[in-house]
């Protein structure tokens, strides 16, 4: 494994999860709406499927790919480099306070990364498409410029704070429980 491997590895896994969290993340997002009058998740998506058709269940994809991408191109990148950096393990409890350490600071790196495309694709999910008009937020990169150019680059990190503290910590618990699971499947062959 290297760390352009790393990064790959994790920009690919990023790319097919965000196929499959697509609907989910748009059913979320509408219901979260402030102004929603949906009566919950069924609804959202019955209403999404007769007022803008079947595709539109996936409004937010390429926003959704930008997000996943690099949150895991950034964390599987840098967990590669801070576990390089770390002083090697000699025992088991130091493996996982190493897993800790890199896994929260990939975690951290990670959100910070991603977290302009996560505000955009929040905007882009949370507006119904009408036939015939464009929304303000329909494509990814202009979507950024424009949140930055109307409210400034503090607006692009607009839920940061709740959004690393639960990614940050995370990113160094799913490491140590992937490590401790590639550990225990290798143990049984």
């Amino acid at each position: 494994m290297t760390q352009p491997l790393a990064i790959l590895t994790g920009a690919t896994a990023g790319a097919t999860e965000s196929f499959v969290v697509v609907p989910f993340e748009l059913v979320k997002i509408r219901l979260q709406d402030k102004s929603s009058k949906y009566t919950g998740m069924a609804d959202v998506v019955k209403t999404i499927v007769r007022q803008e058709g079947p595709l539109a269940l996936y409004n937010g994809l390429e926003a959704t790919l930008w997000r996943h991408i690099s949150w895991n191109a950034g964390y599987f990148g840098v967990i590669f480099k801070v576990r390089d950096l770390l002083p090697k393990a000699e025992t088991s409890q130091g493996q996982i306070t190493n897993d800790l350490i890199s896994g929260s600071i990939g975690g951290t790196v990670g959100t910070m990364v991603n977290t302009p495309f996560d505000v955009v694709k929040s905007r882009i999910q949370s507006t119904t498409k009408v036939p015939g008009v464009i929304p303000k937020y329909n494509w990814t990169l202009p979507g950024v410029y424009t949140v930055f150019r109307e409210e400034g680059f503090g607006a692009l990190y607009k839920g940061f704070l709740p959004k690393v503290l639960r990614l940050g910590p995370g990113g160094g618990i799913l490491l140590v429980v992937f490590t401790a699971c590639m550990d225990f499947f290798r143990s049984i062959q």
